[in-house]
């Protein structure tokens, strides 16, 4: 469980200068035009019979078409998503890159028959169950503790969803980062999403919650190497209060709680996330 371009469009994009720390204003960038590359476009994938209904039912949550042009997510990239679980944005990115791009969807190493290995045969099932949409899908395994995501400056993107807090907890954060910064080539883009915790609250205070201080987030990203270049308010969610019993996994879709207050938090939705983008500066 989770603790837990587009060729022939522009990309509007707010770039802060703000030191990590600094909350800069967070704006929705501009609409464009839809992200297509030929027949393939973001949204007759997201219409596509292949996503399953429960996830469908997410996506007024996670703004799949909205996160991904502010990432700028193209169709013939090479794009590495870490840790997707059972593939929620596997299910859209795979094939939206199938036909000029390349999907590489990074697990941790199973071990142990927890949830890394739940997850990687999860993921593994669902790519050989739609050999139509997901074939040209790739699966890499790495240590979590020695994290390397594939040849040097070989991605375009690396994007992760809701992860950065459990890596945080485990004390591996920092060399994700780093890997991250390694795989992509210079000038490719990190795209960041988690859950973000109330203004001025301390990593220490807020760990357990899996919520995190985007200048957490933007910290361990620029020590990495990266530079800051745009947040958007397009995961935001101004009715999470931030202060439930179990933490951010009380809230939809995991709803730890069961059926105590399942009305309330239903009506609460998803949680206040970040989302962030960074660049590997050119000179690398």
């Amino acid at each position: 469980m989770k603790r837990s371009q587009l060729r022939g469009i522009g990309i509007a994009l707010m770039v802060f200068g703000a030191a990590a720390g600094a909350r800069p204003a967070m704006k929705h960038p501009p609409a464009v035009a839809a992200v297509s590359s030929g027949s393939t476009s973001i949204d007759a994938v997201l219409a596509g019979g292949w996503r399953s209904p429960a996830n469908r039912a997410r996506d007024v949550y996670r703004h799949p078409k909205a996160t991904l042009r502010f990432f700028g997510i193209e169709p013939n990239q090479t794009v590495v998503e870490i840790n997707p679980s059972a593939g929620w944005y596997s299910e859209v990115l795979a094939p939206l890159l199938r036909d000029h791009g390349h999907y590489i969807a990074a697990e941790p190493m199973p071990s142990g028959g927890g949830e890394a290995t739940r997850d990687d045969s999860r993921l593994r099932k669902k790519f050989a169950a739609d050999p139509a949409e997901y074939g040209k899908a790739k699966v890499l395994a790495y240590d979590p503790k020695a994290p390397v995501f594939g040849a040097p400056a070989s991605a375009d993107a690396v994007l992760t969803f809701r992860n950065v807090h459990n890596w945080a907890e485990a004390g591996t954060a920092p060399a994700m980062f780093k890997a991250f910064f390694a795989v992509l080539r210079p000038g490719g883009v990190l795209g960041v999403t988690d859950h973000r915790a109330a203004p001025g609250a301390t990593l220490e205070a807020v760990e357990a919650s899996g919520y995190l201080p985007t200048d957490y987030v933007i910290k361990l990203a620029t020590d990495a190497g990266f530079k800051l270049v745009g947040q958007s308010e397009i995961n935001a969610n101004p009715k999470d209060t931030k202060d439930y019993p179990k933490g951010v996994w009380t809230l939809p879709p995991t709803l730890t709680l069961g059926s105590r207050d399942r009305a309330k938090y239903l009506a609460i939705g998803e949680s206040d996330r970040m989302t962030l983008r960074f660049v590997k500066p050119a000179a690398h």
